[in-house]
């Protein structure tokens, strides 16, 4: 960890234990735990309280209106909310000297990232496959492809990240074969998935996720709640067949059991969920946002791989190899959202 990361880190651990401790109290808390650190976001936690530094290149404007989309009354029961008051700078200096309990609707925030602050939720277990939460997070997706959005809003990330994979990809192999399939994934999509234009604008308008997987679910209040959604980065307005995208993409590689799968689409369905029709066939819609989230789940597996000197596990082979087959499919699955 460089000295600039552990800086952050420390400042985040400082910031959610003066929320978290009680004016006037002993103090016999544990030390912060780092629940993620990386350059797109580093989260820890003090007792109940977790603060989260944003990445440093973040639309500060779009950041604030995601963070206030998650407080919105609209979306109680489906977003988890912030501690952090809307509307309120996300950005400010270092605290020095100010009060060491201060309200959690106005905190000391560290510079020069964003902060922002949540409630400790209780995350999927990921030592207990059979119990993941695949039909609530179903529900919750339905649901919020369904709500109206309750303001303007920045256009969902998802085609976004998926571009900036395949670039930290090309980064940390330049000229090595191994990236070929993926990249031949990638050209093959068209330019909305790869986010050079628009999505179709009879799929752009829904309120989006931008990235769904099971680590987005805790349950709120920990450790029995009901379960919700979280990390709104991502999120806005587009295409709501992004958000099955990467699920779609599991089962077809083999890393989604079918039982998990069907279980996860009949559940969206049942909430009326209009990423995909009530019956029938639902890879016309989902095939484009599959393969995407192919393409970018095996970039990322290459670039880590490069970053540790290691070979890709089986899990990130399969990806990979997926890449290649989905370059040779013809593209008449994805005619309705041809660019």
């Amino acid at each position: 960890m460089t000295t600039t990361q552990t800086s952050v880190v420390q400042d985040l651990g400082t910031l959610a234990h003066r929320l978290s401790h009680p004016a006037g109290a002993r103090c016999v808390c544990e030390p912060p735990q780092v629940l993620a650190d990386r350059p797109d976001g580093t989260v820890v936690r003090s007792g109940a309280i977790v603060a989260k530094a944003h990445a440093s290149d973040s639309d500060h404007e779009a950041l604030a209106a995601r963070i206030a989309l998650a407080a919105a009354p609209q979306l109680t029961g489906i977003l988890l909310p912030p501690l952090t008051a809307p509307g309120r700078s996300l950005t400010a200096p270092e605290p020095s000297g100010g009060p060491q309990h201060p309200e959690p609707s106005e905190p000391p925030l560290p510079a020069p990232r964003p902060v922002t602050l949540w409630p400790l939720g209780a995350p999927v277990d990921p030592s207990d496959p059979e119990a993941a939460p695949w039909a609530e997070a179903a529900v919750l997706l339905a649901r919020l492809h369904r709500t109206e959005p309750p303001f303007r809003l920045p256009a969902m990330r998802g085609p976004a990240k998926a571009a900036r994979a395949v670039a930290r990809m090309r980064a940390a192999l330049p000229g090595d074969p191994a990236v070929l399939p993926v990249l031949a994934g990638w050209r093959a999509l068209p330019a909305w998935a790869r986010g050079e234009v628009p999505a179709p604008a009879r799929r752009s308008g829904f309120l989006c996720h931008g990235d769904l997987h099971l680590g987005q679910l805790v349950r709120h209040p920990a450790p029995d709640g009901p379960w919700l959604l979280i990390d709104v980065d991502d999120a806005g307005t587009g295409d709501p067949a992004w958000d099955l995208g990467r699920p779609a993409a599991w089962y077809a590689s083999g890393l989604l059991a079918a039982e998990d799968w069907f279980v996860f689409l009949d559940a969206y369905r049942s909430a009326g969920g209009p990423a995909v029709p009530a019956d029938g066939d639902p890879w016309p819609e989902l095939d484009v946002p599959a393969r995407a989230l192919t393409v970018q789940t095996a970039a990322l597996a290459l670039a880590k791989c490069a970053a540790e000197q290691r070979r890709p596990d089986e899990h990130e082979q399969l990806m990979i190899e997926s890449c290649a087959r989905i370059a040779t499919l013809p593209p008449e699955l994805a005619a309705d959202h041809a660019s």
